[in-house]
Formats: C-alpha cells, structure tokens, sequence
C-alpha cells in the first residue's frame, strides 16, 4: 500500500511538472488518467502491481 501510494503521488507530481511546462496538455493527460483507471480494473492489474513490488524489490536490495 505504501510503495503504490508513492508511486501514485510521484506519478501525479510528473504530470503536474508536466502540465505547467506546456510539455503536456490537459487533454492527454486526462486521457492517461482515464486509462490507468480503467486498467486497473482489468484482469491485468495484478500482473502489473506484482512486476512493480518486484521492481521496487530489486531497487531497495542496491547498496551503495
């Protein structure tokens, strides 16, 4: 719950970034918005939140 929270937030802070820098518009943005929504609906959500925890895994083992 906390890694996708986090993931929602900074996805949500790029599209902002995004947005105020004319890189990106209101239209497609919404747009992306609608499709993550809906797609997390799909049957294919959890394929997705298992490859992201596991990606997230993988960056939390590196040490410096």
């Amino acid at each position: 719950m906390a890694i996708s929270l986090s993931v929602v937030l900074l996805l949500a802070i790029i599209m902002v970034v995004l947005m105020r820098s004319g890189s990106l518009k209101a239209g497609p943005a919404l747009v992306a918005v609608l499709f993550g929504f809906f797609l997390a609906s799909t049957g294919i959500a959890p394929s997705i939140n298992r490859f992201l925890d596991s990606l997230a895994e993988s960056i939390n083992q590196i040490t410096f």
